[in-house]
């Protein structure tokens, strides 16, 4: 084992070496990972995860297939990196660069659907991507799982206080879940057919659950 010593001595002159800094990734790497996470969304979206292969993602910027591998280590990595992207693409604008809470959760949930509206290739790999990962021993599936999670957390918590005690928890909870399939539903619909109007859809579908939800047990029940 190498260990790396502040005051080593350079052979030629005798002299401390300066001890080395820790570089910053320069603007250009930032740049061209980005770039492969854009093919990457848009090749997974449209060929799926297993179909899709690096080389056309490599392709696609200009890159071999090493080059891939040499930004992200592996295909999964691309793969996560990929939906943490659109993740962060959703809130890259917010304060805090983090999904809000009360009632601007869900006013931000309806400005996704507008964007999303305008990045179909985004959608499209986000769609493929969850489709696929409850497959067995699929290396999305953790990821997936861990996301809806938090939030249905989330949206549970923003219930809870837009209602006040007037709200249990577990009907937070179920709104929570019925919110976010919802979306998703809407976005498979969507991607197949033009004529669905994926934000008033979206926009529709939540402030109905919400408004179920903040009515607690006074809410009509028309299926019973």
């Amino acid at each position: 084992m190498v260990s790396a010593m502040d005051d080593a001595v350079t052979p030629a002159t005798g002299s401390p070496e300066p001890a080395k800094r820790t570089r910053r990734p320069r603007q250009a790497t930032a740049e061209r990972r980005a770039e492969i996470l854009r093919a990457a969304a848009h090749t997974f979206g449209s060929k799926g995860y297993k179909t899709g292969s690096l080389a056309e993602v490599a392709e696609q910027v200009g890159i071999t297939h090493a080059g891939v591998l040499h930004h992200f280590g592996s295909k999964e990595q691309l793969l996560v990196e990929v939906l943490e992207y659109r993740d962060k693409e959703d809130v890259r604008d917010l304060e805090g660069q983090h999904i809000p809470g009360g009632i601007e959760l869900f006013r931000h949930l309806v400005r996704t659907a507008r964007m999303n509206a305008d990045r179909r290739g985004i959608v499209q790999g986000y769609t493929v991507l969850t489709g696929e990962s409850v497959t067995e021993n699929h290396p999305a599936r953790g990821w997936v799982t861990h996301r809806f999670s938090v939030l249905r957390g989330e949206i549970a918590d923003a219930i809870v206080e837009v209602g006040g005690p007037g709200v249990d928890r577990d009907t937070a909870e179920r709104a929570a879940s019925a919110i976010i399939g919802v979306m998703d539903g809407l976005q498979v619909q969507w991607l197949l057919d033009d004529a669905v109007d994926l934000p008033e859809a979206t926009t529709f579908a939540i402030e109905a659950i919400l408004a179920a939800a903040l009515a607690g047990t006074g809410r009509p029940h028309p299926l019973r």
